[in-house]
């Protein structure tokens, strides 16, 4: 299985994540994997890619989150390779949702 990078962002209020999901998949070939509401009025998201497009997406993220009126960044992280125990139970993996967004960011090798 190829091990592709994994970011995830985490802000306060509904428009910071917005602005950064929207941000993340303009600024670099990742894919929007899950998106989930982490507690009152907090929310996160999830992008898969190759390193370096992963980071460069999670810098446009924040940046979006910081622009955004109202919202603010809470947390955020990137793991270039995260282990297959951690792909296989925490949801950050490719679903069926997801996989077709996948644009040229292998999913299996």
């Amino acid at each position: 299985m190829t091990q592709n990078a994994v970011g995830a962002l985490e802000t306060k209020g509904f428009p910071g994540i917005l602005a950064a999901a929207d941000a993340m998949v303009k600024a670099g070939r990742v894919t929007l994997t899950y998106y989930n509401r982490a507690g009152s009025a907090r929310f996160f998201v999830v992008i898969r890619g190759d390193i370096s497009e992963v980071k460069a997406a999670m810098d446009a993220g924040v940046a979006a989150v910081e622009d955004a009126y109202g919202g603010s960044l809470e947390s955020w992280v990137v793991i270039p390779r995260p282990n297959e125990n951690v792909v296989a139970i925490l949801p950050i993996d490719y679903t069926k949702e997801s996989e077709p967004f996948v644009e040229g960011v292998p999913m299996r090798a």
